[in-house]
């Protein structure tokens, strides 16, 4: 697999996932389609997003023995290829419904997909919040429940969703984590590069991750 580096080059992976589909529109996996439908009555943009074809799912394939941290810096490096992909949209008409699917399958090992997804995921989501992108983490099978109590269905596959962060609203979901909520209300993206201040090799990011201030527990 090849993934871009934030500037835009291409750049080698380590080999520990493989590409099972490419950017498509339609949504891939049994039971997608009807999970997206049940997401509408959680996520306003979801129906227009999808009428606009404004996302994109992308499959991946853990590689048989691949090493965990192998396959974490694919998976970070993948989230950030959808970011960058996602960033030149958000000031174009529409922008706000642009949504790029991370989808992980396959197993590492013991590893559950929600241990796979944790670091790339935290890592992702404060290097790319400041700039006016989201990223989620949904494990498959797994329900939610939202924040009004609201019950969200298992989803079929485990992916990242990496979309535009909504202001006005984004920074209530983020209350266990409010720094990051801070930055994502006050979000602008001038073109910076997230990683001006650490390297973008997994093993820097996954330092850097570690340093920041976790979840506050209720």
């Amino acid at each position: 697999m090849i993934t871009a580096s934030p500037g835009g080059a291409p750049r080698p992976s380590a080999g520990a996932l493989r590409l099972v589909r490419g950017r498509a529109e339609r949504p891939t996996g049994t039971g997608v389609s009807r999970y997206l439908s049940a997401m509408e009555l959680h996520c306003p943009f979801l129906k227009p997003s999808t009428g606009r074809g404004m996302i994109g799912w992308t499959v991946y394939e853990v590689v048989p023995d691949a090493p965990r941290s192998w396959v974490e810096a694919e998976l970070f490096h993948a989230g950030v290829q959808a970011a960058e992909w996602i960033r030149p949209l958000l000031a174009r008409p529409n922008g706000l419904l642009a949504c790029e699917g991370v989808v992980l399958v396959g197993r590492c090992g013991d590893a559950t997909h929600r241990e796979l997804l944790a670091w790339p995921h935290w890592a992702l989501k404060n290097l790319y919040g400041p700039v006016g992108v989201m990223v989620g983490k949904f494990v498959e099978g797994v329900g939610e429940t939202s924040r009004t109590g609201a019950r969200i269905p298992p989803a079929p596959v485990s992916f990242l969703p990496v979309r535009a962060a909504v202001r006005s609203l984004d920074p209530r979901f983020l209350a266990d984590t409010p720094d990051l909520a801070a930055a994502v209300a006050r979000a602008v993206d001038d073109g910076r590069d997230v990683f001006q201040h650490i390297p973008c090799e997994w093993k820097a990011v996954r330092q850097w991750a570690s340093s920041l201030s976790g979840p506050k527990r209720r």
